[in-house]
């Protein structure tokens, strides 16, 4: 069987057989133009689907953004907004500004992050460092709305294309789009009190962005009060070049306080403000809010605390009075989701995981179950679009296989099997529109990103991006040598089924034995083994002659849920096992060398990399953890709680899962410790306490420092190749690679 595997891997790892191939450089990943090729991202259609709007890199410069749009009917793309015509590499950013963007994970440093179409499909509304501008679709005419000292933020249109609004210096406002005076819907927002912003744990760690939400009929906007006073404080040091600020962050660590936040409803002719009840529990997590359809109700999805009960609460926000249409609960807890659908026969679509997998329901407009809408032992990722007029819902999902994604549609009104729309073999995104037309984006490991327009049956209607592999291509020089990973499959110690991809390295030759790197991040909500265009990070390593090792433990998406629940109050256990039976794999292959196994991770994979260096007998020589949490008490409420409960209540697990309980197994001179030095997220304070419990036990490691830069630590390109060159220069004294 060994000798099958061995076959395989070489023969099947280069996607092109060419003669020649440069060498793939830090400095030159991180480099311009962008390796990956000119690729579309914030792709979104026209509300009339005669256009197709996106962000684009500039060639020179792939962290600035430009708006581009293409005609359905044919024509070239055209540009919209040219960052650099507005934008000035001066600006400096708010702090809230600042925030959102980590939170959101946005990447690029200037230009368009963000827009968002008028349902009219008049006017396309685009942030740009802190102010706002109007694109008129109909001229292409550019209008500034906004010119302040301070960041407008998390701005929108509202539905029926007549006013935009924004959150500056914590109150709402509304403006009208034909001119006249900016209106203020609060005023009272100052030091810890802030309007129509959703707060830190919201942002970070339920993917909720916006703290307010317009009606439908644009009479009313539901808005949420956060009051951060009883979040305590934490002194962080912010070190930065050339000098350090002590900031006062309110940090909600597991077990603590959090924000309190409380729900109203703005009536835009009257002024008045209406609370909407949510109980006298102010301990809880405002987790979703919607509009029904006539915008007679407004819906709030309101989590426990604990996070194993999830309540569907319908309100009159007329009078603030509501009830509870359904409740979810569960011995572990309850994932949080944008799938729910108010529909306009007043039914509306919810997804729950009580079946054992994700999967989609149709309820009375009075929380009655009507229909379960898609089964089996799969899970669905997210609903994309609903096609009221024909009954079907558009999704994307795993159901073949975990490691590829397709997309599909299926009735909801009758009983019926999805329907796959694409193809499989690789990893599909979309961007739909209501009548089942979708912007789609299709990669594969020897494919990158590709974006294309289909007709509702999945019928490529023209390319956005085709961005096609061909000599002209940014990755031309190195195709061939690229690496396409072995996928393959294990079993945990409960028997469940653990997938792995393998990537040797350039030049690979089965007789000889090579050193190898485990990548890993191990924690829930995430995925990384998968049939997609694939991070070039690998590609470097693979230069320098390591296998590349990949493997997605229990507790990591897109699974069952007794998969995913696995580390439920146990996290640092059943993660480390499955990485070790990956390991133990490892050291059967006959190209493999025992003896030069590194791991490397960053976030959870730092904590990772903290506990597989720490277990009795680590088969690991050496370790690269960056920005690790090194005790979860120090870590943020609903992501620690949800998982491991609280201190007082887990007070076992929390101290089996702190790395300074288990530095007697750590080989002195295997750990190479890595962070930003203002991070607001995994706080410094994790690395600190660690140093500091290192030199105390007088065990040798390494350390690498970024002052001024938050959780990435790669705040800029630069800093993004120093970083990889750092992990190479570590693992080529460590490991042995070249």
């Amino acid at each position: 069987m060994i000798k099958t595997f061995v076959r395989s891997i070489a023969a099947g790892v280069v996607l092109c057989g060419s003669a020649f191939a440069e060498k793939l450089t830090p400095e030159r990943l991180f480099s311009d133009p962008d390796l990956a090729g000119p690729t579309a991202r914030g792709t979104a259609m026209s509300p009339d689907g005669s256009r197709v709007t996106y962000l684009k890199a500039k060639p020179d410069a792939a962290n600035i953004q430009d708006l581009w749009a293409i005609n359905v009917a044919g024509g070239e793309p055209y540009r919209l907004i040219d960052a650099n015509a507005l934008s000035s590499a001066t600006k400096e950013l708010s702090e809230a500004e600042k925030a959102r963007r980590e939170r959101a994970r946005v990447a690029a440093v200037r230009g368009v992050i963000d827009y968002s179409w008028d349902k009219q499909g008049r006017f396309i509304l685009v942030p740009l460092d802190g102010d706002l501008y109007l694109v008129t679709v109909a001229d292409g005419k550019v209008s500034r709305l906004t010119n302040t000292p301070s960041d407008e933020i998390d701005a929108k249109v509202s539905p029926q294309g007549n006013f935009v609004s924004y959150v500056r210096d914590q109150n709402l406002f509304i403006r009208p789009i034909a001119g006249g005076a900016e209106i203020a819907v609060t005023s009272e927002g100052k030091d810890t009190l802030s309007f129509g912003v959703a707060e830190f744990i919201a942002q970070e760690e339920m993917s909720r962005f916006t703290g307010y939400w317009w009606s439908p009929d644009e009479s009313r906007i539901a808005f949420a009060r956060v009051d951060e006073s009883p979040v305590d404080i934490i002194p962080r040091a912010d070190i930065g070049p050339t000098g350090t600020t002590v900031v006062q962050q309110r940090y909600p660590r597991a077990g603590r306080p959090n924000a309190i936040v409380d729900l109203f409803v703005y009536d835009r002719t009257s002024g008045r403000q209406t609370p909407i009840d949510l109980g006298a529990n102010k301990d809880i997590y405002v987790a979703r809010v919607a509009w029904s359809k006539d915008g007679q109700t407004l819906f709030v999805q309101r989590q426990s605390r604990d996070q194993k009960a999830l309540e569907l609460l319908a309100f009159d926000p007329a009078t603030g009075r509501g009830n509870v249409l359904l409740t979810e609960t569960s011995p572990h807890w309850i994932e949080l989701n944008d799938d729910f659908r108010p529909l306009k026969d007043g039914t509306f679509l919810w997804a729950s995981e009580r079946s054992g997998y994700k999967h989609l329901y149709r309820y009375t407009a009075d929380g009655k179950l009507l229909a379960q809408v898609t089964h089996g032992e799969w899970p669905l990722d997210e609903v994309a679009e609903v096609d009221e007029a024909h009954g079907l819902v558009f999704f994307g999902a795993s159901s073949a296989n975990p490691i590829e994604r397709r997309l599909y549609a299926v009735s909801y009104r009758t009983t019926a099997e999805p329907q796959a729309l694409t193809t499989a073999g690789g990893w599909w995104t979309a961007k739909f529109a209501s009548s089942g037309a979708f912007v789609g984006t299709y990669s594969d490991p020897g494919t990158p990103p590709q974006t294309a327009l289909y007709d509702p049956t999945g019928q490529r209607v023209r390319w956005i991006e085709e961005n096609a592999l061909n000599a002209t291509h940014p990755y031309a020089p190195y195709l061939a040598t690229h690496r396409v990973p072995q996928f393959g499959t294990l079993k945990a110690a409960d028997g469940q089924v653990l997938h792995y991809a393998l990537t040797t390295p350039v030049g690979f030759d089965p007789a000889k034995k090579y050193p190898v790197i485990v990548e890993v991040y191990g924690g829930p909500h995430a995925q990384r083994v998968m049939r997609n265009w694939r991070g070039l990070r690998d590609e470097v390593f693979a230069t320098e002659g390591y296998v590349i090792f990949k493997l997605d433990n229990r507790g990591s998406t897109n699974r069952s849920v007794a998969f995913k629940t696995a580390l439920d109050r146990r996290m640092g256990t059943v993660e480390v096992e499955d990485q070790l039976v990956g390991v133990a794999f490892l050291k059967t292959l006959p190209f493999v060398d025992a003896t030069r196994i590194g791991v490397n991770g960053w976030s959870y994979g730092g904590f990772m990399v903290n506990q597989l260096l720490t277990v009795p007998n680590t088969p690991f020589a050496a370790g690269i953890s960056g920005a690790p949490p090194t005790a979860w008490g120090f870590y943020d409420t609903h992501y620690t709680e949800q998982f491991m409960g609280t201190p007082d209540e887990n007070k076992d697990g929390y101290a089996a899962s702190d790395v300074l309980n288990r530095l007697e197994n750590l080989k002195p001179g295997s750990l190479l410790l890595m962070h930003g030095m203002a991070d607001d997220n995994v706080i410094f304070e994790n690395s600190t306490r660690l140093i500091a419990a290192l030199q105390k036990k007088d065990i040798a490691f390494e350390l690498m420092l970024y002052p001024g830069e938050r959780h990435g630590a790669a705040g800029s390109r630069a800093k993004g190749a120093h970083v990889l060159r750092t992990q190479l220069d570590f693992f080529a004294r460590k490991l042995g690679g070249k």
